[in-house]
């Protein structure tokens, strides 16, 4: 596998090596082994799956501690523009994101660290979205930041007209009014 850096220390692209024949393609959508080597050591308990159509916007999510996720998410079919926005506060890069466009044909999958919201807008007709977390889901834990924070500034890549949200999507704060971040120094992975 590749790892691709990002702006934002420790969010990266990973790119799988595929081997392809007349039969059709393989790779190895993950290894503990080289990921521990090649990213960081991290100990992933939990897989989530969804299934979107387009227009969808998922996000912008995260854990507080003790409950703070990593996230390896990637696309097995459509195509999604998957974000990850910095909110450790004191952070050199507090508040700016990461946007990649992961697909099923370019089998991409970005890596997000505890500290960061996390989100994708979905720019397929459907999307089947996988992802693993290294801490189990806490529904009292919960955080998110509105998707169209205009201090955050991401281009989600749909028209504002078009944006599918969730009931509780609809009602998140913006960062500058958001009552609980993440330290910047604060250990995350203890």
């Amino acid at each position: 596998m590749e790892i691709i850096k990002t702006n934002i220390e420790g969010v990266v692209i990973i790119e799988p090596r595929i081997f392809k024949d007349d039969r059709g393609y393989f790779f190895e959508s993950y290894s503990q082994r080289d990921f521990n080597a090649q990213v960081r050591e991290v100990k992933f308990v939990q897989d989530n799956e969804s299934k979107s159509s387009y227009g969808v916007l998922r996000g912008l999510h995260f854990q507080k501690p003790p409950y703070a996720q990593s996230k390896l998410v990637r696309v097995i079919k459509g195509a999604v523009l998957d974000v990850a926005v910095d909110i450790r506060k004191g952070s050199p890069t507090f508040g700016q994101h990461v946007a990649v466009e992961l697909t099923a044909e370019n089998h991409r999958q970005l890596f997000i660290p505890r500290g960061f919201a996390h989100g994708f807008s979905v720019l397929s007709d459907e999307v089947l979205f996988q992802y693993k977390c290294d801490n189990l889901y806490a529904p009292q834990s919960e955080g998110a930041l509105a998707w169209d924070d205009p201090d955050l500034n991401i281009d989600w890549r749909i028209p504002a007209d078009k944006v599918i949200l969730s009931e509780k999507d609809k009602k998140h704060c913006q960062l500058k009014d958001a009552e609980w971040l993440f330290n910047f120094n604060e250990n995350l992975y203890e």
